[in-house]
C-alpha cells in the first residue's frame, strides 16, 4: 500500500527579517475543541507567533475546524493575513489526521534563493524507528526530485522515552548520515506534563544554505508564557510547539502535494 504525502515549498528572499516555523501536535484537533473560547483564543496566539506552523493530529471530519481557526488567526491583533493549506487525511484504519500548514501571506523582501522544503511527519510510537528511516527515503526523493538539499523535517517524532531509546535513537540514518542537524536537543522537554520529559517532537535541518540560516532553535512553554495552570494547558494540547528561526525572509509559499509511488504506508501520521 502507499500514501499521498504534503510537503510545503517555501521560496526564500534576501532580507534582514528573521521568520519563525513551527510545528504542534495539536493533539486530536477537532470543531468541538476549537469551538472553546480559551482553547481557540489560546490556539491563535501560539500561532500568531509563526510564520509557518505545521499542525499535527488534525481528526475533524466536519471541515469546519481549520477555515474557523483561520478565520479567528486573521482577526487577531493584525498578525496575517494567513492562509491554510491541508493534507488529504492520512493513516491507518480508523485513525485519520491531516497535516495543516498556516502560512502568513505577505512575502518580504527581493532577490529570490533557492528554494526550502518542509516536510512533516508524525510517527507511530509502536513504529517510531522504522517510519524515521523510512523518511530518509522521502527525503532522498524529494531532494531529487526538487533539486533542493535544503530541507527542513518536522513534527512529532516520539523520539525520545519508552517510543524510542536512546541507543537505537543513535542508530537512525538520520542520525547516521552526515548533514542532519537536530536542532531540538535529546534532553529537551517537549510535553506539557509535569510527570514527562520527552522531546518527542524535533526538527531536522539539511542543507548547508538552510543550515547556514539558523538564528534559534526551541520548544514554546505556553503554559508558562499564557499563564495557564496544566490542567488548562492540557486542553490545548500535551505537546509544547518546537520552532525554528531563521535569517531570511519567505517570499512566496506553494504546496507540494506528491504520491510518491516507493512510499510505504509506515508515513501515514499517527497517534
Amino acid at each position: 500500500m502507499h500514501c499521498p504525502v504534503t510537503f510545503l515549498l517555501i521560496v526564500l528572499a534576501s532580507g534582514a527579517e528573521a521568520f519563525r516555523i513551527c510545528a504542534f501536535n495539536t493533539q486530536r484537533l477537532t470543531l468541538a475543541k476549537v469551538a472553546r473560547e480559551q482553547v481557540m483564543d489560546t490556539l491563535v496566539q501560539i500561532l500568531a507567533r509563526c510564520d509557518i506552523m505545521v499542525l499535527q493530529e488534525v481528526v475533524d471530519s466536519s471541515g469546519s475546524a481549520i477555515p474557523l481557526l483561520l478565520r479567528e488567526l486573521n482577526r487577531f491583533g493584525g498578525s496575517g493575513p494567513y492562509k491554510s493549506l491541508s493534507s488529504p487525511l492520512l493513516g491507518r484504519s480508523t485513525y485519520m489526521e491531516k497535516y495543516v500548514y498556516e502560512a502568513r501571506e505577505e512575502g518580504l523582501g527581493v532577490g529570490v534563493l533557492p528554494s526550502l522544503v518542509l516536510v512533516p511527519l508524525h510517527t507511530t510510537p509502536k513504529a517510531v524507528e522504522k517510519e524515521l528511516n523510512a523518511l530518509y527515503d522521502v527525503f532522498l526523493h524529494v531532494s531529487q526530485h526538487w533539486q533542493s538539499k535544503d530541507m527542513i523535517l518536522l513534527g512529532d517524532f516520539n523520539a525520545d522515552c519508552a517510543s524510542l531509546a536512546k541507543k537505537r535513537l543513535d542508530e537512525l540514518v538520520l542520525r547516521t548520515e552526515p548533514g542532519f542537524h537536530w536542532v531540538i536537543a535529546d534532553g529537551e522537554d517537549t510535553t506539557v506534563r509535569a510527570s514527562t520529559h520527552c522531546a518527542y517532537d524535533r526538527i531536522v535541518l539539511h542543507g548547508e544554505r538552510c543550515q547556514s540560516l539558523l538564528q534559534a532553535a526551541a520548544t514554546f512553554d505556553f503554559p508558562r508564557s499564557f499563564q495557564l495552570t496544566e490542567e488548562e494547558a492540557l486542553n490545548i494540547s500535551d505537546h509544547y510547539p518546537v520552532e525554528v528561526e531563521l535569517s531570511q525572509a519567505v517570499h512566496s509559499v506553494q504546496p507540494l502535494t506528491a504520491a510518491l509511488s516507493f512510499l510505504p504506508t509506515q508515513l501515514s501520521p499517527g497517534p
